[in-house]
């Protein structure tokens, strides 16, 4: 990666990199609720249905709360490494909102390497580059001992 090319999220506003990688939710003023993506008309509580939403910085850790792997090419616009490598998605419970959100694993932790309830850290990829800009991806990441545990 060049040190002059800008790096910019590959779908903006879905999260931002700056000071950190951090997934941009909403959370309702009047009943608390959060939500990924982020929601900007009504909120999604059958209960509340107000629109009082604000966007948020959603937590950066959570705790591993289901995961499979990927074994198969998704078709464009995903876009995959050559020759397609096999990898795992993660359900991640977020510390704070206790919000379950999907995601992609690093490269290089495999599903036999996960497991249910272990500590995990939102991070981020390089997906492709072009003259000008690195476009990037957000993933998660086993973090703490569990990640030395993932490297084994």
């Amino acid at each position: 990666m060049s040190e002059t090319k800008t790096r910019v999220p590959a779908v903006p506003g879905l999260f931002t990199l700056e000071p950190e990688v951090a997934l941009v939710g909403s959370r309702c003023s009047d009943c608390g609720s959060y939500f990924f993506p982020r929601e900007q008309v009504v909120c999604r509580n059958p209960r509340c249905r107000s629109s009082h939403l604000e966007a948020c910085e959603l937590s950066r850790a959570g705790k591993l709360w289901s995961f499979t792997s990927s074994a198969y090419k998704p078709p464009p616009p995903f876009v995959a490494p050559e020759p397609f490598e096999p990898f795992a998605l993660a359900a991640v419970e977020l510390e704070r909102e206790k919000l379950v959100v999907l995601g992609q694993v690093v490269r290089g932790v495999l599903p036999e390497a996960l497991r249910v309830g272990m500590p995990m850290q939102l991070t981020s990829e390089v997906l492709e580059e072009s003259d000008s800009q690195v476009l990037m991806v957000w993933k998660w990441a086993p973090s703490g001992a569990a990640s030395i545990e993932a490297k084994r």
